[in-house]
């Protein structure tokens, strides 16, 4: 009997909703209210460091969470504000107004959909990685920076955009430093870092915020709060209201509105690979990019800011026992509830402990691991880096993606011509080459054999990332052979990494062979003895069967004793 194709364009909601109970249901509640509580002071904090009223950071994760869960195509990923956005925002803001944000979200909205529906929700993976780390980076510092008036409890009337002179009129105006206001950010910074080491279970920034809630609630302290800067938070539903187009700021508006979509594409497809990672699934690109498009067409409509897939309300959402789209549309119904019923409890929510979390927050998304592994990489990566990097910190974001991209793809251009050669065929060379050929050499039964032909850069590493998929079936010695593999870069080098440890995890053996001229450099510098062993390295085809050989062998011994011991 044959199966009925599952149509692509299906959002996983509706094919989870078709096998859905009561036990499943009971689940996603708890996750849903959970995940709603730690948005509640995330999407404040977003809003106010992004110039807008804490209210538009709600009315957006309301929205866009319920319409992303909705209509994605990610089971468990959660859509809202996020740090990405603020720079971008505050930016649009400063030279547009809030209707040119209005309009630059919508704009971006509409390309979102039009990605998602061409088919090319895929094309995000050709943005190099360091081009991401770098701006991620830079994305981290800057929203960091934002705080430092908050956090310290500075008096300064206006806090310029550009980044050393936002620098020097802090400093300027240290003398005005609120020691009260201080020792209340730090209290919140380390009750999130104690929460989050030793009581996982809870979220930690929940615990900032009740904990900093209540303090000025008792002790009717002067800190600076979401009531005394902004009035609080009204009750009740938000209106719905039509932004005012201006035909005339368009075309001022279309470079900012690529940068936030692509931004809230970028972001929004990492998210849900995470989650895939977490969850054990698998997302459809497209389908996610449509819902998170519909989903900025929609937040504007409310007041509200741009979205895309939040990592850490993602993974929280997973660890606290998500099992389908249906959590992350009662993550919003929560967030909805405390607008009805909780308002009034809001104003006294200190900036203070809201700076805390953002520290946190740029601290976890600036992706400072892969610094380490970026400065192994081959120059061309490195240069690519910090140039992204210091244009995002000391320019314009839009200025970095553009810059970064061009030059990742003249060092591209670069990579692929210089690995062409033209050389005489000698006898040396066809001897050297008898240790690499397959023809006369037997692949043992337990030994599963893949290559990687030509260039291994940014934009063909989903071919390796598609193999996991089938890790069930390998056997369980794997041999990855890199002879004919003319080129990588750092984003092949991480893929190479993830596959290996996905190899490693399925309890099986993983042996590199063959690589040669700047592969075989490239993988040197990154330091793969230690993520392999060196011995699991080897110069050619015949040593790696050789190798393959002695790792079958304590794969069987380990499974001997695993037996022995039941």
């Amino acid at each position: 009997m044959m199966m009925k194709p599952v149509n692509p364009w299906i959002p996983k909601s509706f094919i989870a909703l078709q096998h859905y109970n009561v036990s499943t249901f009971l689940q996603d509640l708890i996750s849903g209210i959970t995940v709603g509580l730690v948005a509640l002071p995330l999407a404040m904090a977003f809003a106010i460091s992004s110039g807008m009223s804490p209210q538009a950071g709600i009315y957006c994760a309301i929205v866009t969470g319920f319409l992303v869960s909705l209509l994605g195509g990610s089971k468990v990923q959660i859509g809202g504000p996020t740090g990405a956005f603020v720079v971008v925002v505050s930016g649009i803001i400063a030279k547009h107004g809030i209707d040119g944000l209005f309009m630059c979200t919508m704009m971006a909205g509409v390309l979102l959909v039009l990605l998602g529906v061409t088919g090319l929700g895929t094309a995000v993976k050709y943005i190099p990685r360091p081009v991401v780390v770098g701006f991620t980076n830079g994305i981290a510092v800057l929203i960091a920076s934002t705080q430092i008036k908050d956090f310290f409890g500075l008096q300064v009337e206006k806090v310029p955009s550009e980044f050393f002179a936002k620098i020097e009129v802090l400093l300027s105006h240290g003398s005005t430093l609120s020691y009260e206001t201080l020792g209340l950010s730090l209290c919140s910074l380390l009750a999130i870092i104690l929460v989050v080491k030793y009581v996982k279970r809870i979220p930690g920034y929940i615990v900032a915020l009740i904990s900093g809630t209540l303090y000025v609630t008792l002790t009717h302290s002067a800190v600076a709060t979401v009531g005394t800067k902004f009035g609080g938070i009204p009750s009740g539903l938000p209106s719905i209201a039509i932004p005012q187009f201006q035909i005339h700021m368009i075309s001022g508006l279309l470079l900012p509105a690529v940068t936030v979509a692509m931004l809230g594409a970028i972001e929004s497809l990492m998210s849900a690979v995470v989650a895939d990672r977490m969850s054990g699934d698998r997302h459809n690109p497209n389908v996610e990019l449509v819902a998170q498009g519909i989903a900025n067409i929609a937040s504007p409509l409310f007041g509200g800011l741009p979205a895309t897939g939040a990592i850490a309300r993602t993974a929280t959402n997973i660890r606290s026992g998500a099992k389908t789209p249906v959590s992350g549309m009662i993550h919003s119904i929560t967030l909805l509830l405390i607008i009805l019923f909780a308002a009034p409890l809001v104003k006294n929510v200190p900036l203070a402990s809201l700076a805390a979390i953002l520290f946190v927050v740029s601290y976890n998304m600036g992706e400072w691991s892969e610094i380490p592994e970026i400065l192994k990489s081959p120059r061309a990566d490195r240069v690519v880096w910090i140039v992204t990097f210091g244009l995002t910190v000391f320019a314009d974001l839009t200025v970095a993606v553009t810059v970064g991209m061009i030059l990742a793809a003249l060092l591209y251009i670069e990579k692929v011509t210089s690995t062409t050669t033209v050389s005489e065929v000698t006898p040396e060379y066809v001897d050297d080459g008898r240790v690499h050929i397959l023809q006369d050499k037997p692949i043992p039964t337990f030994v599963s054999l893949y290559r990687i032909h030509g260039p291994f850069l940014f934009g063909a590493t989903d071919k390796l990332t598609d193999l996991i998929s089938d890790i069930s079936t390998m056997k369980p010695v794997v041999l990855l052979r890199l002879r004919n593999m003319t080129a990588i870069d750092a984003t092949g080098i991480q893929a190479i990494e993830e596959f290996a440890k996905k190899v490693h995890g399925s309890g099986r053996a993983l042996v590199l062979c063959g690589a040669s001229g700047q592969p075989l450099r490239a993988i040197q510098k990154a330091d793969f003895e230690s993520v392999l062993g060196k011995e699991n390295i080897c110069l050619n085809i015949s040593s790696a069967i050789e190798r393959a050989e002695v790792l079958f062998e304590e794969l069987s011994t380990i499974e001997i004793g695993d037996e022995s011991k039941k």
